[in-house]
């Protein structure tokens, strides 16, 4: 079996509707331009508050994947 290396970046997230469509997006977008996504993980929830009220969500998302390596 063949060793792998796996990258592990931090992105950010917003939906105006909910948490989960925050974490959401932010996979979906990095899944555009990266290959082989292996893991998402939430790190963190928050709002972002606009005169008292919820503005936005945003969700924190650790995502993995596959290093390439040019032999």
């Amino acid at each position: 079996m063949a060793e792998s290396v796996y990258k592990i970046i931090e992105l950010v997230g917003t939906s105006k509707k909910s948490w989960e469509d925050a974490a959401k997006n932010a996979v979906e977008t990095a899944g555009k331009s990266l290959k082989d996504l292996r893991i998402a993980e939430v790190v963190k929830l928050d709002m972002q508050i606009n005169k008292g009220k919820v503005a936005a969500y945003r969700a924190r998302v650790a995502v993995s994947f596959k290093y390439l390596q040019k032999n």
